[in-house]
């Protein structure tokens, strides 16, 4: 009896669009964008490049699948809810929550922020799912048509930084030893709110310029929408 694999096509599918998502978001993770090439996708799935071609038009193609499996990951549950007709949650902590998980998502995936960041949503079709709930949800509190962009974008803008500064070091504002002559200020108020966040986060905490500055800034943004729905 032969024991060779007979031909034909194998009965799952070498290469898929979420396959090659899943090796391109590993590639970057582990090696950085730089080293995101198709050949590279094609070694990891252990296919030759052009397969990847049956799926994809290009690298813009690639970019935008690779937004689409970030985005993903982003919990929109709580926007839905503010939008349902007895919402049990306000459209203010809706967006608090989303924006909290984006920033999670974004910190797990920091070399992909440039990637999100300046990849049309055109071909990432859950992207703009979930800018439309975003929209939705922003309209609900009474901002006109013409402030829920400006807003959006505000919002992304302080969501890519703060996923940085989950990985700063704890030390980025140590001050050199003359401190209290050179920047007195910074000096002070250094010294007021370190103890304060180690004692709110605990000592586990590695690095209290992240959580309690995060929450500070996104209030500062919502400070304006109202706590219910408008209408």
């Amino acid at each position: 009896m032969s024991s060779h694999r007979p031909k034909g096509r194998p009965h799952k599918a070498l290469v898929t669009r979420e396959k090659i998502a899943k090796a391109a978001l590993t590639i970057v993770g582990e090696d950085g964008y730089e080293k995101l090439t198709m050949a590279r996708i094609a070694r990891k799935l252990n296919v030759g490049t052009s397969a990847l071609y049956n799926h994809l038009s290009g690298k813009e193609d690639l970019l935008a699948l690779i937004e689409d499996a970030v985005m993903e990951q982003v919990e929109c549950g709580s926007l839905y809810a503010a939008l349902e007709s007895d919402p049990k949650i306000s459209p203010r902590d809706a967006l608090v929550s989303w924006a909290t998980s984006y920033r999670d998502v974004c910190a797990r995936h920091v070399p992909l922020v440039r990637i999100i960041a300046l990849t049309p949503i055109s071909g990432a079709p859950r992207t703009v799912e979930m800018y439309e709930v975003l929209a939705r949800v922003l309209k609900q509190t009474g901002l006109p048509n013409s402030a829920i962009m400006p807003r959006i974008v505000a919002l992304e803008s302080f969501i890519y930084g703060s996923a940085y500064d989950v990985h700063a070091p704890e030390d980025i504002f140590d001050l050199p030893m003359d401190s209290e002559a050179r920047a007195p200020a910074l000096a002070d108020a250094r010294g007021a709110f370190l103890p304060a966040a180690s004692a709110e986060k605990g000592a586990e905490e590695s690095n209290p310029y992240a959580d309690e500055p995060f929450r500070l800034g996104l209030e500062a943004l919502l400070a304006d929408l109202p706590e219910e729905k408008i209408g």
